[in-house]
């Protein structure tokens, strides 16, 4: 590793990932350099997925969340071609230009083999389905969408990683203790010993690092937006319930207002026939999905997060910290991932082994240990997912019934958002925030678009 570089790009996530690929294709004689705590695509491996252990060990960098190609990596790679959810690109830019670096994104996608299927909003059997949403208040937001699949978005990024590394420099299992400015540009300080600097700095921390991102750019002086944070948790039901819903649109975004509370509820990351799975955020182990594309690894069931979004006023400014203490609970009863049928939350009982074992829904995520939900959930938000889940009932008939799971908690954490410009650049000249960790992205998508918009950016200048 060199002490000095024209452009150093801190995060290997999505955002990171083509930020570098763009840098690579406009400027290819520049030194650049891509900085990541965890591991290379080729490395990186959870010790759950790979069935040595049922729960959580702790490791010191999380492989589900770390490495080449971020918290992505693991997902079920859905891709939707949207400006109304995924992330605030808007606020920067407009529509059609946040579009069209998400087709470009997608471009870039194809070329490194991924499918050219995209389900659509706009078929008869979509607007049908829209209209027999509103009629129990509930809003299917419209998007196209590509389902990459699990396997599949591995492959793609592998393939993108082998058509970078001998363009770039890249150094995993690296971690970054201070951000300071030096000399005209900035200077890292490397936790392993020494440091690195150079004129343009492009940070794409991830969710992983968002937390620590925060607190380094207050050090810098750079004010920060209080963003929200959704908490929740993650329904797993028979494939069935849903199948009318999926096989039109597969990825279901619907909202809807509580009546008790008047907050906003939404699904989130609907994952048909997939299977429940528990991460790692920073110590803390909330519950996510995945779904396969290859039919032999598919599970009967389908899963969901249903988050209720909460934004916070002055004086309260850590909804972060606010979010992993949530979470922290079920950690505390449960030692990980917490699981409950409906029937029993709304009955008012504890769900254990012997009325875990009567249930008709078979848990995906074996390591969930049957609990209580109202022990660790704030009461309104568990009001809200409860009037939630019986609106859904009016559409996906089924939705309420007893053995429904629900897993938690579900904590979406959306990063302090900094003052940017168009071109993504914070208030101190040659440093640029793209990606989920800076607070502007929350998916794919607009995390691959803002990496390439920050890139195009630093070409203009250098």
């Amino acid at each position: 590793m060199n002490a000095n570089y024209d452009v150093i790009i801190l995060g290997c996530g999505e955002a990171g990932i083509f930020a570098a690929y763009e840098l690579a294709r406009l400027r290819p004689g520049w030194r650049v350099l891509a900085l990541d705590q965890g591991a290379d695509i080729y490395h990186r491996s959870c010790p759950i997925v790979a069935g040595k252990t049922k729960a959580c060990i702790q490791c010191p960098v999380c492989h589900t969340m770390c490495g080449f190609g971020g918290a992505g990596a693991f997902s079920d790679g859905k891709f939707n071609f949207t400006t109304q959810f995924g992330g605030w690109l808007t606020d920067f830019m407009d529509s059609a230009q946040v579009m069209e670096l998400i087709d470009y994104v997608d471009s870039i996608n194809v070329a490194h083999g991924a499918t050219d299927q995209v389900f659509s909003t706009e078929t008869p059997e979509a607007k049908a389905l829209e209209r027999r949403a509103l009629a129990h208040d509930l809003h299917l937001l419209q998007a196209r969408c590509k389902h990459l699949g699990t396997e599949n978005n591995l492959r793609i990024l592998t393939n993108i990683y082998e058509g970078l590394r001998d363009k770039l420099e890249f150094a995993f299992q690296t971690e970054v203790t201070q951000i300071a400015q030096a000399d005209g540009g900035y200077r890292l300080t490397l936790t392993k010993g020494g440091e690195v600097s150079s004129k343009y700095l492009l940070a794409a921390p991830g969710r992983s690092g968002a937390e620590w991102f925060a607190n380094q750019c207050k050090a810098l002086g750079l004010e920060l937006l209080n963003n929200q944070v959704d908490i929740g948790v993650r329904v797993e039901l028979p494939a069935v319930i849903f199948e009318h819903i999926t096989n039109v649109v597969y990825e279901s975004k619907l909202v809807y207002r509580t009546k008790q509370y008047g907050d906003s509820v939404r699904t989130f990351c609907m994952n048909p026939y997939g299977h429940v799975v528990a991460e790692n955020v920073e110590g803390i182990n909330t519950v996510n999905g995945h779904s396969y594309a290859d039919p032999a690894l598919r599970s009967e069931n389908t899963n969901f997060a249903l988050l209720v979004s909460n934004r916070f006023t002055k004086p309260f400014n850590e909804p972060y910290r606010y979010g992993k203490h949530v979470a922290s609970l079920s950690n505390m009863l449960a030692g990980g991932v917490l699981v409950q049928r409906f029937g029993d939350l709304v009955g008012g009982r504890r769900t254990n082994e012997q009325r875990m074992g009567k249930s008709t829904v078979r848990p995906t995520l074996t390591a969930a240990v049957p609990g209580d939900l109202s022990l660790t959930l704030p009461k309104r938000q568990l009001d809200d997912i409860i009037e939630m889940i019986y609106q859904l009932d009016k559409l996906a008939p089924g939705t309420a019934n007893y053995d429904t799971l629900l897993y938690g908690a579900e904590v979406k954490f959306y990063s302090a958002r900094l003052q940017l410009t168009p071109e993504l650049e914070t208030a101190l000249p040659n440093f640029f925030a793209a990606g989920d960790g800076a607070g502007v992205t929350r998916g794919l998508a607009q995390a691959g678009a803002s990496g390439v918009q920050a890139a195009r950016a630093v070409c203009k200048r250098l």
